[in-house]
């Protein structure tokens, strides 16, 4: 009977080396500074793409939500007071999962893991910043009072969701693209 090796992260990093193959980040690097890491090597095509995506969702999804005051929609609820940061981090991360879908000029492309995160992160947004009793949706699933007694309370929880659901997209569509070449 054989005892297992006692440090077989060496010996596994030693079989990388002996097969030419080098991990770009250490298996030890935590989340945030790998995040970090990646961006750095992003191109400026990458950050222009994230840029105009970010503006592009505040404005889709602010102006029929009326957080950004317009003539063609109207809102009876004041919007709350974390509407606004919640679309603006909202829009960062869209941004940010958006331009992951800009080709590399040194990697191939990731798999399509994150997608559908993403739009549905997007999607969970605008009913999280909305008017309760604007969103025609809610209006006749609900009622007037339904949409303020049941869907206003859990606005918050939509937004929180929709953060999650778009950091986890970008968090994995980032993760696949230096997996492998």
């Amino acid at each position: 009977m054989t005892t297992p090796p006692t440090n077989t992260s060496k010996q596994l990093d030693t079989l990388f080396n002996q097969a030419g193959v080098q991990p770009l980040l250490p298996k030890r690097v935590n989340l945030v500074t790998r995040m970090a890491r990646e961006l750095r090597l992003w191109e400026t095509r990458r950050w222009i793409v994230a840029a105009l995506t970010s503006a592009a969702t505040i404005l889709m999804v602010g102006i029929p939500t009326v957080l950004i005051p317009n003539p063609w929609f109207g809102r009876e609820i004041p919007p709350t007071a974390w509407a606004w940061p919640v679309l603006i981090a909202n829009a960062v991360l869209a941004g940010l999962v958006a331009a992951t879908y800009v080709r590399r000029k040194d990697a191939t492309m990731p798999d399509e893991k994150g997608g559908k995160l993403g739009m549905l992160g997007g999607f969970v947004t605008f009913f999280a910043v909305g008017c309760p009793v604007c969103n025609k949706l809610v209006l006749l699933a609900l009622g007037y009072s339904g949409a303020i007694q049941f869907f206003e309370p859990i606005q918050p929880y939509l937004a929180g969701g929709a953060i999650l659901l778009l950091a986890w997209a970008f968090i994995a569509r980032v993760s696949k693209e230096y997996s492998c070449s």
